[in-house]
């Protein structure tokens, strides 16, 4: 008869430090949690919630609540907040405008100060000057994408920051083969396009749509580049997701390779 063996605990599950590769060490993970830690104290979350507290203000005074046209910033000044208050016929909407008035300010204070806090840590990387050489890129979506992509090196192509973005076209096709003269042959229909890929970093997302945007609606070397694509057809909306994602490919660029920001970038594959 065999001795009997003590049974053996179950090994633990491998965790992702265990499978990390030589490209992602110890203190590239330290330096990403430190600086989604500083992003989130610094900036990102206060000015959210300050830009969603003015989206609700609005809403309860222009929008089906309100039914007040408005435009501009005038609605959020505090000299025009009480006649503002005084269009609103019902006291639920006219209350919750009020709360909202309330929340605004206090989040205008912090986000001043946390804006602060967040440009002068973002000063501190070499990359902080290449991004702000790109059109479009402020200092506060630089300082964002710092905090966001941490490292360039993580996407090989720019097809790759695309995906992560949320830029890439999803394809999707149907058919692909079919008999002719009893064999089996694949077809050469073209592959249709459904939208944009679902999972994606949003953060990153917004920051190259309003990169477009701006630079779409404003005198620059990107304009022509958008005006180009509209002229040739295209639709507008079309013609700002092509220059969101020029500007992302651009980004991969100035800041992998280390190099100025040249009106050529335009003209080539930037990546």
């Amino acid at each position: 008869m065999s001795q009997l063996r003590p049974a053996q605990p179950p090994k633990p599950a491998l965790s992702w430090s265990t499978w990390s590769t030589s490209s992602r060490s110890d203190k590239l993970d330290a330096n990403s949690s430190l600086s989604q830690e500083n992003q989130n104290k610094s900036g990102a979350r206060p000015m959210q919630k300050s830009e969603w507290c003015s989206s609700r203000i609005a809403q309860n005074t222009a929008g089906r609540r309100g039914g007040i046209p408005c435009a501009g910033q005038q609605v959020y000044a505090p000299r025009y907040r009480a006649e503002w208050l005084a269009k609103i016929s019902e006291a639920g909407v006219r209350r919750r405008t009020e709360l909202y008035y309330q929340q605004f300010d206090a989040l205008a204070a912090l986000r001043q100060g946390t804006r602060r806090e967040l440009l002068a840590e973002a000063r501190k990387h070499p990359a902080m000057r290449l991004l702000r050489q790109i059109p479009a890129i402020g200092p506060i979506r630089a300082a964002l994408l710092i905090a966001l992509i941490q490292t360039p090196n993580r996407f090989r192509t720019k097809r790759q920051l695309w995906a992560y973005c949320g830029l890439a076209l999803r394809t999707y096709t149907s058919g692909d083969y079919r008999f002719v003269g009893g064999q089996l042959k694949r077809s050469k229909k073209v592959l249709a396009v459904r939208g944009l890929n679902i999972n994606h970093n949003h953060d990153l997302k917004n920051i190259f749509k309003g990169a477009a945007t701006r630079a779409a609606s404003t005198s620059g070397p990107l304009q022509p580049f958008y005006e180009a694509c509209v002229a040739r057809g295209m639709k507008p909306h079309l013609a700002r997701l092509t220059l969101a994602r020029k500007i992302a490919a651009i980004t991969l660029l100035v800041w992998k390779k280390g190099v100025r920001f040249d009106a050529e970038h335009l003209k080539q594959q930037a990546a």
